[in-house]
């Protein structure tokens, strides 16, 4: 079983991973966070960890190698070497979903594009879960945080850019998932976005009674 949650910086993306496997955990699931390739061992993953991302939007050569030599072999691999423990629900923390739409939303536009055209080439998930949130909410959020780059700040600041990143997500990249879930996480807990994740995969989700009284508190 893989979930991928992805979207904006500061959409709530490490808090839902971290509540998923929290409350799968507590039901008796083996669940993990995991980021990057899916392959346990993808050959070029760690050449891939040594270029700058963060300047994602200036090279199409960056994105190219993230979306071909990383991504698209990942879809090959996983299927002979998957992650582990092989046993675990696997919460996965943004994939190339996030990079095809950063490149449509602000370049290299043509590689995004034809990564788009051959999206079927990667990984795909059991349930796929898109995040969003207002840009007032995430630069709330992003005050509150130590560790804050270029990307993260043209996400939040950058009001064009993260409109086209959502309208990329939810028109373009998410036409490859069957099971695609929205969420805009000023509206809803985190919780209360996990029960309905888990739900949508077929996964222990909580009593009813004790559902409906979290939504009433």
């Amino acid at each position: 079983m893989r979930i991928l949650v992805d979207g904006l910086d500061m959409s709530g993306k490490t808090t839902l991973v971290a509540t998923l496997i929290k409350t799968l955990e507590a039901r008796g699931v083996a669940a993990v966070r995991h980021r990057g390739m899916l392959a346990e061992h993808h050959p070029v993953e760690p050449l891939l960890k040594k270029l700058p991302l963060v300047r994602q939007a200036q090279s199409s050569a960056i994105t190219a190698a993230f979306l071909v030599g990383g991504y698209a072999l990942d879809g090959l691999l996983v299927r002979v070497d998957p992650p582990r423990p092989a046993d675990a629900v696997i919460i996965q923390d943004g994939y190339a979903d996030r990079t095809i739409a950063f490149g449509l939303a602000g370049g290299p536009y043509l590689t995004a594009a034809l990564a788009l055209w051959a999206s079927q080439a990667f990984a795909t998930f059991d349930v796929a879960v898109y995040l969003h949130a207002s840009a007032q909410v995430r630069r709330e959020r992003m005050v509150l945080r130590a560790d804050v780059d270029a990307a993260d700040r043209r996400s939040v600041e950058d009001e064009p850019f993260a409109a086209r990143f959502n309208a990329s997500l939810l028109n373009f990249v998410g036409r490859r998932h069957r099971n695609l879930l929205i969420f805009d996480t000023a509206e809803h807990t985190p919780e209360e976005i996990a029960d309905q994740v888990l739900a949508a995969a077929g996964l222990p989700t909580l009593p009813t009674s004790e559902s409906e009284s979290r939504w009433s508190a």
